[in-house]
């Protein structure tokens, strides 16, 4: 890494904040410094950008990297920020998968920050009374919620890559919570739609509603100005004293407390629970794909192996002579994604407590054999689990419990000046998570994640309940290299179980399409999410005109809205291009550092 004492800031910080596309604005910029008409800027000049789902945490990481910050530091800044503008999606109370790039080394690193079942946790911990709870009993109760996992990963992180002191990194979200923040439509609307407050949820109806002079409660509208003094106080602790205070002092009590005495079904989250939590940085799962090298998360997320083995089948197709959006296109996508959502739920589960065929999942021979089960003019009625060359059999499905595309989970994607880049995707499950709090914080309710059922006709499911065990995911942050090695592109999305299918097709826009990378975001959404008997459109796009045609190849179709989250950033002749989804309220923002030489 560039020694950063060396860095003459000189005032230069030329910002453009788009929801668009950055590559034509980002080409007047350069014609300002260079001559060049290549669209590159002088050389002796470094981009940063960064492109987040809430502009108060995009402006959070802009300047973190302005100061010279890595991509690492804009990270922490961001997510710290999510956690009070956005806290229907992610936050400090939640979990997160971290993609890092380090540039001068060429190295890449997958940090799994994913929440953990308490060890008094049992096969049996969403059974009440009556039998198996159903996912809207359960998310709302302290069994749901697991150790949070994201500050310890990012102190993790930190440690290892980052370049700024830490208790720089949380000052913005410090100014934030204690001058208070304008709320934002999406906010103001998640807190009607999904019916926040009630008389057992005290807390969230304290923070997040107002009481009038008759004694009713009303959200607080968009607009409202809300401050949040308890969160300013716990980011103080952690900005003094690192990680400590989340998990073994007074933060972590306070998570504690909440758990246990929560309203409705109280977990055993304890203080040693907290303790013991460690995040793991393990290694990427990375697959050759047209000229490119796609790279994602490995377990305990489903994300990457999902991903990679529906790029591993297309790249048996000539996907990129087809048209953007053609009823080929969207069949030969939707087919690929049953089979590679058949094998995920038959064999990736926690890899500390069920082995997962990783090599055979991706191995070439294997994804082509399973591309030949693709019938190019009918759709399969059902896709089976392929044998994927170790643990045939062993393991099941593990019984998703919640299919509806949720406004939680968070994206974000950055790159810094010295071109390290960072893919994350962060969540706290449900809207609102668990619909507790604590520290100020929304706290997650990741272990409905879990299968229900511990076991069924066909014996026990590899996703079931266990102590100190991690809940499978969906999230998939992905880093994408062209054939010199050289960064080439970041994406992600949230969306639950549909994660898979938006991250999927944006990088077949991008990567068979050529699109720039605004376009491949705003790609109207086709979603096959290993449902075999129904496929989604979006609503109101022109994918809709092919329901009928989809519906003669054999697919049921159902049109629908369908809400994506894609954030990302792709490297272009020198600079950056970035792209923020409109379905949400994210933006991107970049500027240049110069360097002495």
């Amino acid at each position: 890494m560039k020694n950063r004492d060396t860095l003459l800031f000189v005032g230069l910080l030329v910002v453009v904040t788009l929801a668009g596309i950055w590559g034509a604005q980002q080409r007047a910029l350069d014609a300002a410094h260079t001559d060049s008409t290549s669209g590159s800027v002088n050389t002796r000049a470094g981009h940063f950008m960064v492109s987040a789902a809430n502009p108060h945490a995009t402006n959070a990481g802009y300047e973190i990297l302005a100061a010279g910050g890595s991509a690492v530091d804009a990270a922490i800044a961001i997510e710290a920020v999510l956690s009070l503008t956005e806290p229907q999606s992610s936050g400090l109370g939640g979990g997160a998968y971290m993609l890092h790039w380090q540039a001068d080394e060429g190295q890449l690193d997958a940090y799994d920050g994913r929440e953990t079942a308490p060890m008094g946790a049992t096969p049996e911990l969403f059974y009440n009374e009556d039998g198996q709870m159903g996912f809207f009993t359960a998310f709302r109760t302290g069994r749901a919620v697991g150790v949070p996992g994201v500050v310890a990963m990012l102190a993790q992180a930190h440690a290892e890559h980052g370049a700024l002191p830490w208790a720089e990194l949380f000052k913005p979200a410090q100014r934030l919570a204690t001058e208070g923040f304008i709320v934002s439509p999406r906010l103001a609307t998640s807190l009607v739609s999904y019916r926040v407050a009630s008389d057992r949820q005290t807390a969230m109806r304290d923070y997040f509603f107002t009481q009038n002079e008759d004694g009713a409660w009303a959200p607080v509208p968009a607009g409202h100005l809300l401050k949040n003094p308890a969160y300013a106080q716990t980011l103080s602790l952690i900005a003094e004293h690192g990680s400590a205070p989340f998990y073994t002092g007074e933060i972590a009590q306070e998570i504690v407390d909440a758990v246990q005495n929560a309203p409705v079904y109280p977990g055993t989250l304890s203080m040693a629970d907290m303790a013991a939590y460690e995040p793991i940085r393990r290694d990427a799962v990375c697959l050759p794909y047209r000229r490119f090298d796609v790279c994602g998360m490995p377990p305990s997320s489903s994300g990457g192996l999902t991903v990679l083995q529906i790029l591993g089948m297309l790249n048996e197709s000539n996907l990129g002579d087809l048209d953007v959006g053609s009823l080929e296109a969207i069949h030969l996508i939707t087919e690929a994604s049953k089979l590679a959502y058949a094998d995920r739920n038959r064999y990736i589960g926690d890899p500390a407590v069920v082995p997962v065929p990783i090599e055979g999942m991706l191995n070439k021979f294997y994804l082509r054999q399973r591309s030949r089960e693709i019938m190019p003019n009918h759709a399969a009625p059902k896709a089976l689990p392929g044998k994927a060359g170790i643990q045939t059999g062993a393991l099941k499905a593990w019984g998703d419990n919640v299919s509806k595309a949720q406004p939680s989970t968070s994206h974000f994607s950055i790159v810094d000046g010295d071109g390290n880049a960072v893919s994350m995707t962060a969540s706290v499950e449900a809207p609102f998570g668990s619909r507790l709090m604590a520290g100020g914080m929304v706290l997650n309710n990741q272990l409905t994640d879990f299968s229900f059922a511990p076991a069924d006709e066909n014996g026990p499911i590899a996703n079931a309940v266990a102590p100190g065990k991690r809940p499978r995911s969906s999230m998939s942050p992905t880093l994408v290299f062209d054939e010199n090695d050289d960064f080439y592109l970041a994406i992600g999305s949230p969306g639950g179980k549909r994660i898979i299918t938006y991250v999927t097709q944006t990088l077949v826009g991008l990567l068979d399409w050529d699109l720039p990378m605004q376009e491949a975001i705003n790609l109207p959404r086709h979603v096959q999410a290993g449902d075999a008997s129904n496929l989604e459109l979006e609503a109101n796009t022109a994918l809709s005109a092919q329901a009928d045609a989809l519906r003669a190849l054999g697919h049921t179709v159902t049109v629908k809205p369908i809400t994506s989250g894609l954030h990302g950033i792709k490297a272009v002749e020198g600079t950056y291009e970035g792209g923020a989804d409109p379905r949400r309220e994210g933006t991107v923002r970049a500027g240049i550092l110069e360097y002495l030489e």
